[in-house]
């Protein structure tokens, strides 16, 4: 089976809102910023990329199931959803797709609360608090792992 050369890129609750929802955390970066830069990336690696935000988890878990036959990998911020949804990461989980979580903030320098994150078991790659250039790095280091599933 010919692995497709295709990215999911998941933006969860809220990143509808960058560019304007506490800059001083997130930026100044918008998700078109986000998306365009994830475009860009792994169009450097002869990836495309299918780009979806939800405020909605079941609509994030329906696109996350839909990726199973049409994409090699995803890279996603799950957002608040990160610290509270157990069915997303079994969705993550249950597609067998190589995942990247990433944070555009430190959620580690954050309230305790955020330091949990149930993604985290089941993603090949983390990128947290790099800002939105984080995104770039876990599409590099997410072609890497989809790379060498494809030799092994």
């Amino acid at each position: 089976m010919t692995t497709p050369r295709r990215l999911l890129l998941v933006n969860g609750p809220n990143l509808n809102l960058l560019g304007t929802r506490e800059p001083e955390v997130y930026g100044t970066d918008t998700l078109a910023d986000v998306e365009a830069l994830v475009a860009r990336t792994a169009g450097e690696y002869g990836y495309e990329v299918t780009a979806m935000q939800s405020n909605h988890e079941g609509v994030l878990i329906d696109a996350i199931h839909a990726a199973r036959e049409t994409c090699s990998g995803i890279v996603i911020n799950p957002g608040g959803l990160t610290h509270t949804s157990v069915v997303l990461r079994d969705a993550l989980s249950g597609v067998a797709l190589p995942v990247a979580e990433v944070h555009i903030s430190d959620v580690y320098k954050r309230e305790e609360f955020r330091h949990h994150s149930y993604v985290r078991d089941v993603a090949a790659v983390h990128v947290v608090g790099e800002g939105v250039p984080g995104y770039a790095t876990a599409v590099r280091l997410l072609v890497d792992v989809i790379a060498g599933r494809a030799e092994g």
